[in-house]
């Protein structure tokens, strides 16, 4: 799979800077091995990805390899190692939107611009964190996207989520209708609205870079900051959009990658016009065709009468 730029740095994990000296990283290893390990009352899933982040810089020959990776980037070159995903080259960069089709099988009608927003907003951002008068050749560049703060990495990982929902969605077929980057109002944006013979959804497309856990109602995990609340945030969203369309949703759904959610698939909230779901990415398809739940009956009789209508309200961002 092709590495989220949310997650977190080996140095981030470890919780140390990046210049620290060797014999430092080794104490800060240990005292987080103690303090995560889950036959001492740590966490399992801290524990994975402190291991994780010891075998990429617990020796000098392996940080030394990694420090080379991840930078200094210039020039928007791209050092050997990192650029590739399973041994297939991966780019962070915007899909060409005049990409030549493959396949012959008619795909879901496409509205609006998955990811724009916030990959116009992490434009924003990573010109200010560089400086004003800097050359930023390519900001996707991967070694300068590892250096920059996890908030700045967040909101691309957010966008490239949102274009893994569309591309999931266009590969259902002519049936299915989905308009991404929806004027929410004052609560912003809501990702995706879905509309399919199974019913009409509510989508967030997210990447915390972190696991996540339902808690007390809310999704929670190390990656999602405080201020974040994602379910009552897709609540207040989907709320907005169903008042200026006049439309209300069958299911609300916070998609994340897989590796970030064991549970696969959750409801984490029922309201009386419709519950809210958090599910892994694979699952997306599936759930978007029969429902979230077994025996899920929920279909729309009409549907082409309600997408000529939200084509008529909806408004994008």
């Amino acid at each position: 799979m092709t590495p989220s730029p949310a997650s977190a740095t080996p140095y981030e994990v470890l919780g140390v800077p990046a210049g620290v000296s060797d014999d430092e990283l080794r104490r800060a290893y240990r005292r987080l091995a103690r303090e995560t390990h889950p036959d001492l009352g740590g966490s399992a899933a801290a524990f994975r990805s402190l291991q994780l982040a010891w075998e990429q810089v617990g020796t000098p020959e392996a940080r030394a390899a990694y420090d080379r990776r991840r930078g200094p980037a210039t020039s928007g070159s791209r050092a050997p190692g990192p650029g590739t995903a399973g041994g297939a080259p991966f780019s962070w960069a915007p899909p060409a939107r005049d990409a030549p089709r493959t396949g012959s099988q008619p795909r879901a009608r496409v509205h609006g611009h998955p990811g724009g927003a916030n990959r116009e907003r992490y434009l924003d951002l990573m010109r200010e964190w560089v400086g004003r008068g800097v050359p930023l050749d390519d900001p996707y560049d991967e070694q300068l996207v590892r250096t920059a703060p996890p908030e700045i990495r967040h909101v691309l990982a957010d966008a490239l989520a949102e274009e893994a929902t569309v591309a999931v969605v266009t590969g259902l077929g002519i049936g299915y209708t989905i308009w991404s980057d929806v004027d929410a109002g004052d609560e912003g944006k809501l990702d995706h609205v879905v509309l399919g013979p199974s019913g009409l959804f509510a989508v967030q497309s997210s990447d915390w870079g972190s696991e996540l856990v339902v808690s007390r109602g809310e999704l929670v995990g190390s990656g999602v900051p405080e201020h974040e609340q994602p379910v009552r945030d897709l609540t207040r969203q989907a709320r907005a959009v169903r008042r200026s369309t006049r439309v209300s949703f069958t299911h609300q759904l916070i998609v994340v990658p897989d590796d970030d959610f064991p549970p696969a698939l959750e409801q984490v909230g029922r309201g009386r016009r419709g519950s809210t779901w958090v599910l892994r990415r694979s699952l997306l398809a599936h759930v978007l065709t029969y429902g979230p739940e077994l025996g899920d009956r929920t279909s729309i009789s009409d549907v082409f009468e309600v997408r000529e209508r939200l084509q008529q309200a909806i408004r994008f961002v």
